[in-house]
């Protein structure tokens, strides 16, 4: 089991909440560009994971959207609701999208962060994500992005 929080593929009910988490988590300040439709998008497209925590009625606490490419998977967003914060949801997230990364026999895992979430940058390092670069202006010119990598070995699957 990697996670006592139940883990599972999002339904396309789970677009607007998603849609709406990631507004107010991470792209505050920013257009909202990971619209209902976008997420919904992403929930059909075969080449990406979007997975959820359900926490009852309370709707989706977290959430992250994972792109697949031929060596290397992206995480594209992962956000966790304020109030839930540093209570294992993102933990539990990402042990989840690792585990599916190595089964698919994938190489890396690759993130951009904002350089002012110092919070987001120390959670990524904790797991053994590294920093490889920054992208100038990377959040519509008006934030930079700290690039990260976790590089997954041949022995780390399995």
């Amino acid at each position: 089991m990697i996670s006592e929080h139940e883990i599972s593929l999002a339904r396309t009910t789970d677009a607007l909440s998603i849609a709406e988490l990631s507004r107010d988590a991470i792209e505050y300040g920013l257009s909202w560009r990971w619209t209902a439709r976008r997420v919904m998008r992403c929930i059909h497209d075969v080449d990406t994971n979007v997975v959820v925590i359900r926490s009852g009625s309370t709707g989706v606490p977290a959430f992250a959207i994972m792109q697949y490419g031929e060596e290397e998977a992206h995480i594209a967003l992962l956000a966790v609701r304020a109030v839930r914060r540093r209570s294992g949801l993102g933990s539990a997230l990402l042990a989840w999208l690792e585990a599916t990364v190595r089964a698919a026999g994938l190489t890396a895992i690759r993130l951009e962060v904002r350089i002012t979430n110092l919070a987001g940058l120390a959670f990524y390092r904790h797991h053994g994500f590294e920093e490889v670069g920054v992208s100038v202006g990377y959040y519509e010119g008006v934030e930079d992005a700290v690039r990260m990598v976790k590089r997954l070995s041949p022995s780390d699957a399995g």
